[in-house]
């Protein structure tokens, strides 16, 4: 059954990994289905917050910490329908590896770090991952870091692959304080502060008579 062509466009969210030197793309992970709820956190970095000199109180060191935690839904009910091959073969393994592997060293990585340890090298520089994007629409492009990664699978096929599965996915926006004005990540973050700066001068003014008051005594 063909949608209604009036009907919208469903855009989706999801995570873009690029290159973190080059800003590259490397891969496009679509989630399958939009979460119900996004829940965001800013704990500001504010000068005065232990007290001391007043002057302090109200400069910002710099952007706050931002926390976003979505949780996602992942079924395969509709795969099996279409009869796909993968599906049928592996059930959910293929789109849950895809999200554990953002956050695990590549194995290329982990063996030439062990072959650089083997061979008596005292210092080895941790794998460099890629760098991910967290998109919820064309206004919310931000570059991210993977804090957390919860996988409840519920429900399995005759072989024991996963064919539900609910994804909690915890993330901190990076700022130019983590990766510099000059690196592609930091000048994404820019673009996002700079959206959200013309966002709330789109957004409506209010008046002393709403608040109740004639003025500031």
């Amino acid at each position: 059954m063909s949608a209604f062509p009036g009907s919208p466009r469903l855009l989706r969210g999801g995570i873009v990994l690029t290159d973190a030197t080059t800003g590259a793309v490397l891969r496009i992970i679509a989630l399958q289905y939009n979460p119900d709820t996004l829940t965001r956190s800013l704990q500001i970095k504010g000068v005065g917050q232990d007290g001391g000199d007043h002057v302090e109180a109200l400069r910002l060191k710099g952007p706050p910490v931002e926390t976003i935690k979505v949780e996602v839904e992942i079924d395969a009910t509709d795969a099996m329908e279409a009869d796909d091959a993968k599906t049928n073969d592996a059930g959910l393994h293929p789109q849950l590896a895809a999200l554990e592997t953002i956050v695990h060293p590549r194995s290329s990585a982990l063996l030439a770090a062990n072959a650089q340890a083997s061979a008596g090298s005292l210092e080895i520089a941790p794998a460099l991952a890629p760098l991910p994007l967290f998109v919820f629409g064309p206004k919310r492009i931000v570059p991210v870091r993977i804090t957390e990664l919860s996988i409840t699978e519920e429900a399995f096929d005759a072989h024991l692959n996963p064919m539900r599965a609910r994804v909690s996915l915890g993330m901190r926006v990076l700022t130019v304080d983590d990766l510099g004005f000059e690196a592609k990540g930091g000048n994404l973050f820019m673009t996002y502060l700079r959206a959200k700066e013309q966002l709330a001068a789109g957004s409506a003014a209010g008046s002393f008579a709403t608040l109740g008051i004639n003025g500031i005594p």
